[in-house]
């Protein structure tokens, strides 16, 4: 070869080799791998190496070197900066780990703008909220987890949520994302597809949300229903957090239904047997029971003697003094004994005597007889319609002087 041709070949070879920047994405060729685990390479078209630590290579973290890469191997990196000084030669450092990093976060920003979601694990649960790995790490603020306030976020972790892209920096490795959007989204959803399925009279089933002193709130299934507390059971319930538990699954029946507002009225009560329905079989004529004064009127007393089940005691099967009002000898939540008089559940009614289970007082004179006679007949209607006649709140007048 002459010296012309030796000088064409080293000039052309010259302008091969391309000048190395930080940022660069160049090909590496595995030269060597030294014992801190730190990967040789050559830089392809440059004569230079560069030097790859272990934790800028894309691996599992308990992964081994040897099982990762070997002499011979060739792909691209990224420069990140110089090592030593021109003088020195010097070379780069080069990562593997960040030039797939910069690639996620290339393909993020996409998604981003076309107003796309991602999905991604939970693999932290840290101050203030929740760190993901969505390729780069992403953090999800407290308050984007979901569209309710969330006591405990450890129920997250592992867990594969959909997010909405909130704001987006590459240069500073800011990834900030949303659950919360895509709860409120797929309950918007669920809620409309389940009033839709609702029918009044079915009985469905629904886990206890929330209780107040009103009510019970049902989750339905991306919708809640409220159970008054005058439908949560039979018997008087004062405070629904004595008998309910938030969680607890139960049986309800539609009462109502109206979409435009959103309302949904259950029962827990009228899934239940009705308390009247085998009362003939509980009790008969004669009986004595125990119960609780539930409501004093003008014309008697209702006792609970089963839950659900109240009888009427008359003011005249109270006591065997004339009284004027029930509340002279009697008050709301005592428990008194008292005789049955008559039964009859298909119409509700059950009639009781307080004053049948007492020693008679023995009669002076006969003038207050007549009296007690004049002020019984003087006896008025009810008030409310309690399923008893008129004959009945007076009371039987020829029993009750055979009795005086």
């Amino acid at each position: 070869m002459s010296e012309a041709d030796a000088n064409k070949d080293l000039l052309e070879a010259l302008d091969s080799v391309s000048e190395v920047k930080i940022g660069n994405v160049v090909k590496g060729e595995v030269l060597a791998i030294d014992d801190s685990k730190q990967v040789i390479v050559g830089i392809e078209g440059t004569g230079v190496e560069g030097v790859v630590p272990f934790k800028e290579l894309v691996t599992k973290p308990d992964a081994e070197i040897e099982d990762t890469v070997k002499v011979g191997d060739v792909f691209d990196l990224v420069v990140i900066s110089k090592i030593g000084s021109d003088k020195e030669g010097g070379s780069y450092l080069l990562s593997q780990r960040r030039l797939e990093a910069r690639k996620v976060w290339d393909e993020i920003e996409k998604e981003f703008e076309a107003g796309e979601t991602i999905k991604a694990p939970v693999t932290q649960v840290v101050k203030g909220g929740l760190v993901v790995d969505a390729g780069v790490r992403g953090f999800i603020p407290a308050s984007m987890v979901d569209d309710r306030f969330v006591e405990d976020l450890s129920q997250y972790k592992g867990q594969t949520l959909e997010l909405k892209i909130i704001e987006i920096e590459p240069s500073e490795n800011r990834l900030i994302l949303s659950h919360k959007e895509i709860v409120k989204e797929e309950r918007e959803a669920k809620k409309a597809e389940t009033m839709a399925k609702l029918v009044v009279g079915d009985v469905i089933e629904g886990k206890i949300a929330r209780l107040t002193s009103f009510g019970a709130f049902i989750d339905l299934g991306g919708v809640d229903g409220l159970v008054h507390v005058s439908e949560i059971a039979y018997e008087r319930v004062e405070k629904p957090s004595d008998v309910l538990k938030v969680g607890e699954t139960v049986k309800v029946k539609v009462l109502a239904v109206d979409p435009e507002k959103e309302r949904i009225s259950l029962s827990i009560k009228q899934t239940l047997p009705q308390p009247w329905d085998d009362l003939d079989e509980k009790v008969a004529e004669g009986d004595i029971l125990e119960g609780t004064v539930k409501r004093l009127t003008s014309f008697g007393a209702f006792v609970e003697v089963f839950p659900g089940v109240e009888g009427l005691v008359h003011i005249s099967q109270i006591s065997h003094k004339h009284i004027a009002t029930p509340n002279e000898v009697l008050t709301s939540g005592e428990t008194v004994k008292v005789k049955v008089l008559n039964v009859h559940p298909e119409e509700h009614r059950l009639a009781l005597s307080i004053k049948a289970l007492e020693e008679k007082p023995s009669v002076a004179s006969s003038e207050p007889k007549k009296k007690q006679v004049e002020n019984d007949t003087k006896t008025e209607a009810p008030e409310e319609n309690t399923g008893f006649t008129l004959g009945d709140l007076v009371g039987d007048l020829k029993d009750d002087e055979e009795d005086k």
